[in-house]
C-alpha cells in the first residue's frame, strides 16, 4: 500500500474469529464477521477493510490466516488525492488539493481522517436533527434493506411509506393528509410546483402557472427549483434554460427595513399582493415561501405575516407553499413552521431532518382539496421519482420520528433556543457583530463595518471577510456558515441535541474567527 507502519500476524483455521481478534489486533465484531466468513472458505480469499484509522487486510488460504494493519495515514492519502481527482464537491470550485475527508460522526461532533474533531453547528447541511452516530437509525435501515431493499410507489405502496404518510398527516399543521414522496429538496419544490400545475388543470384555471417567491430566497438547483431561487450567482450560468414564470418580492429583512415608522406595516406581505394584481390573478399558482428564510440570514416573519399571505392568497385563489426543507422537523421548535406561525399552508416541501440524514428523503404534503381537484378531473399524476418513497428512506424516517418523540428532543430544542440566542448575542460585542436574528436552533449574525452607524462592508471586503472567516471556523473546530449571500453572516444550525456546553463552545470559536480575521483585514 506504501504506508507506514504494518503489523502481520498469522493463525491457524481452527482458531475462532473472536480469538483472532483479540489476539492480533482487538478488531470488533464487523471484522470478527469478515474473519468469521475466511474461516469457513475453502478458497483463497483477499479481503481489504477501513478500520479505527487501520487498512485491515484480511487474507485467507485454507489453512493460514494473514491479517496486516496498516496505518491509515497513507491510505487517507490516497483517499484524499482520488477525491480531488475524481469527486465533483458540489458548490466548490475543481479542487487543486485534496480536501478535509470528514470520516466519522457522534452526537454533535464529526471528525476528520486526521483526528481533527468539529463541532457540526450546522448539522451536517441543516440536516442532523438527532446527531451523528445512531445506531437505531443504523439498525432500521439494514432491517428494511433484508426485509425489502426497494420497491417504487408507482401505482403501488409498500408498507413504510404507507407508515410514514399517515404519521406525517398526523404531525402536519391543520387538515393536511397526503404525501408525495421525493428522494430531496429540489425535488420536493419541483414537484409542489407540478402538483400545483395539475391542481389548476383539473380545476379548469389552465392559466395559472406562474409561482411569487422572495429575493435572495434559496429553493433548490433543479431546473424548476432553481427558477425560484433568487440567488444571481447560482441562477446566471443557467438563465437561458429557466423560464420566466417566477416574480421575486422583498424578504423579511427587518434589519435593513426603512419603509415602516414604527410597528412594521406587513408592506413585504403586502407587496405579494401587489405582484398577483400586476401579473393577474388568474395566472398565478402558487406563493413559495420558508418559514423563516435561510439565504441572507435566518430571516424572520414579522408579526401578523403569515396571516396577512394566507389572507391574500385565499383572497385569488392562489396555493400557498411552505417550503420547509430546512425549517421542518424540529429545527424552529415545532414539527412544521405553521405550528410556530399560526398558519396552514396548502402544501410542505421538506427533505433534510425527515430522516436527521441517514438516508436521502424528500416530499411534498398537500391538503385534500389538492387531490380532490385531481381526482375529480380524472387525470392521473403525471410525475414521479424512482427513489421517491424509497423503503429503506422510509423505515429511516420512522424511526427518525420515533426516536425524536420517545427522547423529546424538540421539546429540548425549544426550551433551549432562548439560552442559544442569548449565548449568540453575546457576538454582537464584537466591533463588527450588527445582529443576531433566528429561532429555534437557527440563526444568523450579520457582520458589518460600523454596527453602530449602519455602516456595511463594501462587496470587495465583505468577500475578503467571509473569504478568511470560514478557513478559521474550520481551524479551530467549528463547522458554521460563514456566507456573503447578502450581507455578509455567520450562521448555526447544530444538531437539535446540542445544549449549554455546545453553544458556549460555538460562541468561543466564533470569537476567535471573528477577532482572527477582524485583525488581519485592520493590519
Amino acid at each position: 500500500m506504501g504506508s507506514a507502519g504494518t503489523v502481520t500476524a498469522l493463525g491457524s483455521s481452527r482458531m475462532t474469529p473472536a480469538g483472532l481478534a483479540r489476539g492480533f489486533l482487538q478488531l470488533d465484531f464487523i471484522v470478527a464477521v469478515w474473519l468469521e466468513f475466511l474461516r469457513s472458505t475453502s478458497e483463497t480469499a483477499d479481503v481489504w477493510l477501513i478500520h479505527n484509522r487501520f487498512a485491515i487486510h484480511l487474507i485467507a488460504v485454507p489453512t493460514i490466516f494473514v491479517v496486516q494493519a496498516h496505518r491509515v495515514g497513507g491510505l487517507m492519502t490516497d483517499l484524499r488525492q482520488a477525491a480531488m481527482d475524481h469527486l465533483w464537491l458540489h458548490f466548490a470550485a475543481v479542487p487543486e488539493s485534496g480536501p478535509v475527508l470528514i470520516e466519522r460522526g457522534e452526537g454533535c461532533y464529526v471528525w476528520d481522517t486526521d483526528g481533527n474533531k468539529y463541532l457540526d453547528a450546522l448539522a451536517g447541511l441543516f440536516v442532523t436533527e438527532i446527531g451523528h452516530g445512531r445506531s437505531d437509525l443504523a439498525n432500521a435501515a439494514s432491517k428494511q434493506a433484508e426485509t425489502m431493499a426497494f420497491f417504487p410507489v408507482w401505482g403501488m405502496a409498500h408498507p413504510p411509506a404507507a407508515a410514514l404518510a399517515k404519521k406525517l398527516a398526523e404531525l402536519s399543521p391543520g387538515d393536511m393528509d397526503r404525501v408525495f414522496f421525493t428522494s430531496g429538496g429540489s425535488e420536493a419544490v419541483e414537484s409542489a410546483w407540478k402538483l400545483a400545475r395539475q391542481y389548476f388543470l383539473a380545476k379548469g384555471e389552465p392559466e395559472r402557472m406562474r409561482i411569487i417567491a422572495r429575493k435572495t430566497a434559496y429553493h433548490g438547483t433543479t431546473l424548476g427549483a432553481l427558477a425560484i431561487t433568487s440567488i444571481p450567482p447560482i441562477r446566471a450560468p443557467f438563465e437561458p434554460m429557466l423560464n420566466q414564470l417566477v416574480t421575486h418580492v422583498s424578504t423579511t429583512d427587518q434589519f435593513h427595513c426603512d419603509r415602516c415608522v414604527g410597528p412594521c406595516t406587513l408592506h413585504a406581505a403586502d407587496e405579494i399582493e401587489e405582484a398577483i394584481l400586476e401579473l393577474g390573478p388568474e395566472t398565478v399558482a402558487a406563493v413559495v415561501l420558508e418559514p423563516v428564510q435561510n439565504s441572507g440570514g435566518c430571516f424572520t416573519p414579522m408579526e401578523g405575516y403569515w396571516q396577512r399571505v394566507r389572507e391574500i392568497c385565499d383572497k385569488y385563489g392562489v396555493l400557498l407553499i411552505s417550503d420547509e426543507v430546512i425549517c421542518g422537523f424540529g429545527r424552529l421548535g415545532t414539527w412544521f413552521g405553521g405550528q410556530k406561525f399560526d398558519y396552514v399552508p396548502d402544501m410542505i416541501t421538506f427533505a433534510k431532518g425527515a430522516t436527521s440524514g441517514y438516508a436521502p428523503l424528500g416530499g411534498v404534503i398537500t391538503r385534500p382539496h389538492i387531490a380532490e381537484a385531481i381526482r375529480a378531473g380524472g387525470d392521473i399524476v403525471w410525475h414521479g421519482i424512482t427513489f421517491g418513497g424509497h423503503p429503506v428512506s422510509c423505515a429511516v424516517a420512522l424511526a427518525n420520528i420515533e426516536a425524536m418523540e420517545a427522547e423529546h428532543i424538540i421539546e429540548h430544542a425549544a426550551a433551549h433556543e432562548s439560552l442559544f440566542r442569548q449565548k449568540l448575542e453575546t457576538l454582537l460585542e464584537h466591533p463588527i457583530g450588527a445582529e443576531v436574528r433566528g429561532t429555534g436552533y437557527f440563526y444568523a449574525i450579520e457582520l458589518m463595518k460600523d454596527p453602530e452607524n449602519m455602516v456595511p462592508f463594501t462587496p470587495e471586503e465583505a468577500a475578503d471577510l467571509v473569504g478568511r472567516l470560514k478557513p478559521k471556523l474550520l481551524e479551530g473546530g467549528l463547522i458554521a456558515r460563514a456566507d456573503g449571500r447578502g450581507a455578509p453572516i455567520i450562521q448555526y444550525s447544530p444538531p437539535l441535541i446540542a445544549g449549554p456546553d455546545e453553544f458556549d463552545e460555538i460562541v468561543r470559536i466564533s470569537r476567535e474567527a471573528l477577532d482572527a480575521a477582524w485583525d488581519e483585514m485592520n493590519a
